[in-house]
């Protein structure tokens, strides 16, 4: 087996805290990465207190990796020691469905397997980045540009794909008029992304302390969502809204916005269901429709565009022993707009 230490936690109602464990050892197709840096995702909140049930402890979170490759098993062919590496949301599928070969592993049917939280194929529970190491699969690995700041890169495994996949899938680009719902870490990345795609992009937010920054980050325009008067001027207007918003909220004011037969896509995920006026959609034939992270190669497009473009995230860098009160500060909305962990804080 091979030593690992991290931060874990025990139960829903304990704080993150060191932990030792084992990893496998390295199969003919694994990469064991060395953690360099992690990304803080409202994610591994929802996870740790088992927000959406099903938690399995103890559990060291974390699905935004990045890291330098030590050793490769004896097929990998895509690694060698010394590469730049990045590892997100998941770390296997069945590779035999068709969603599987049509390379969009995330919505395998056979069920896939999460970086943190499940029992893998071998029978081991799984644990995140949050860590000193991980060992997995070169499928679910990905090459990263030296070019880019890699503790900017680290979100761009969860946040960035989560919102680059429905973008690119909806065909988002010049001549379409694109509305983000939220500014945080999901939202500040979908903003940047259609942004470049050469959308016209409208940035919704309560806070109007965000306007400067959703303009400063690529904001065509910035509507405020609570004034009903702004909403009311952007009635039937948009091709594409994307809600990234991981708190309850009235999706109803927004689905008006929409022109006849345009989508919104939900990659916020709510601990509560929308309730949504079915006259919204009726009446305009509009789509509501959702989407998760992206296939393995989709993943490395992006961080391939992210590098040919110079995206990041904008990230605040933390030490891992202020996980906790990173954990709350992202609840509160305290965070512009993703904290990323110094894994060499952890320590030998």
């Amino acid at each position: 087996m091979t030593q690992s230490h991290g931060y874990a936690a025990q139960s829903k109602i304990t704080p993150l805290a060191p932990f030792q464990f084992d990893r496998r050892e390295l199969h003919d197709h694994d990469v064991h990465v060395d953690i360099q840096w992690c990304g803080v995702c409202h994610s591994d909140i929802h996870s740790v207190r088992n927000e959406w049930g099903n938690a399995v402890y103890p559990m060291v979170p974390g699905h935004e990796i990045v890291g330098t490759v030590k050793a490769v098993g004896s097929a990998v062919k895509k690694f060698k020691p010394g590469d730049l590496v990045g590892v997100g949301v998941i770390v296997d599928s069945d590779r035999t469905c068709p969603s599987c070969k049509a390379g969009e592993e995330q919505y395998c049917e056979g069920g896939i397997t999460l970086t943190y939280g499940q029992k893998d194929k071998y029978g081991d529970l799984t644990q995140g980045g949050y860590s000193n190491n991980i060992i997995t699969d070169e499928h679910f690995v990905h090459r990263v540009s030296p070019k880019l700041n890699p503790a900017g890169v680290a979100p761009l495994l969860c946040a960035g794909i989560t919102t680059y996949s429905p973008l690119r899938h909806w065909k988002v680009g010049p001549n379409k008029k694109v509305g983000i719902v939220g500014l945080g870490g999901l939202g500040h990345m979908g903003l940047k992304f259609a942004h470049a795609f050469g959308a016209h992009v409208v940035q919704f937010t309560t806070s109007e302390s965000k306007i400067a920054d959703a303009k400063r980050l690529g904001a065509d325009e910035v509507v405020i969502s609570k004034d009903a008067a702004a909403m009311k001027k952007e009635a039937n207007s948009f091709d594409f809204i994307l809600d990234t918003v991981s708190a309850p909220h009235d999706i109803n004011h927004y689905l008006e916005a929409l022109k006849r037969d345009a989508t919104y896509a939900q990659v916020g995920l709510p601990d509560k269901p929308p309730v949504i006026n079915p006259g919204n959609l009726i009446f305009k034939r509009r789509n509501w429709s959702g989407s998760i992270i992206g296939g393995m190669a989709e993943t490395q497009e992006m961080l391939d565009y992210c590098a040919e473009k110079g995206i990041t995230a904008d990230v605040e860098v933390i030490k891992i022993q202020q996980i906790n009160e990173a954990f709350d500060r992202v609840v509160k909305q305290d965070v512009k707009y993703r904290f990323v962990i110094d894994m060499a804080s952890l320590g030998a």
